[in-house]
């Protein structure tokens, strides 16, 4: 029985001065590499996904049309594939991760249970294949693509943790009833030790 880590979407497009830039993003991408320095030995599986869209198409309609976005269901141009909106946030610490897998593609996916990594294998499959049990997830965003994650893989059996100060939202309100909707479905909502003793000089927490 395995343990896996799930690092949702940090990139530069959900991050300050990206086109869907999260407030909070960049620290953020920072307290996850902190984490992943204190804990990814203790994960038998690190995965990574991405949005990685087509620049050449509204991706089913996930790119807004010509009366733009309604940040429902369309959104602005983001995470074109091969751009560096689509790249990982360049402080988040990508040793670690094991499998790298990307989600979008033509299609307005959010889970990254709907995700591929480079060869065509799908995630539920990457899980399979290590037989993980647990899925612990964190990234952005809190009310979108992280819980979309967590209730996937709820609904596919696995024991599920939310680190909620590893993971970041959009909207306070919003998001806080996302944690609420993954605890209503069975996850847990915890807390990592990252507060503890990583203060910078001037007393911020990374």
């Amino acid at each position: 029985m395995s343990r896996a880590l799930l690092v949702v979407d940090v990139q530069n497009d959900f991050t300050e001065g990206g086109a869907l830039g999260v407030t909070g993003g960049d620290a953020l991408a920072r307290r996850i590499t902190a984490f992943l320095g204190r804990h990814a030995g203790e994960y038998d599986l690190i995965v990574g996904s991405r949005d990685w869209h087509h620049g050449d198409d509204d991706n089913g309609g996930h790119f807004a049309g010509p009366d733009g976005p309604d940040f429902v269901t369309t959104w602005p141009v983001h995470c074109v594939a091969g751009t560096a909106g689509a790249e990982y946030h360049p402080k988040l610490d990508t040793e670690p991760i094991d499998v790298h897998v990307l989600k979008g593609q033509g299609r307005p996916d959010y889970s990254a249970f709907q995700a591929h990594t480079e060869d065509g294998v799908a995630l539920p499959e990457v899980l399979a294949e290590r037989r993980v049990v647990t899925v612990d997830i964190v990234g952005i965003a809190t009310e979108h693509c992280v819980l979309a994650s967590a209730l996937d893989a709820r609904a596919a059996g696995y024991d599920v943790a939310v680190y909620d100060d590893l993971v970041v939202g959009v909207d306070e309100e919003r998001s806080a009833q996302a944690l609420e909707e993954i605890r209503a479905a069975g996850g847990h909502i915890d807390h990592s030790d990252m507060d503890e003793g990583l203060a910078n000089p001037d007393g911020a927490i990374l």
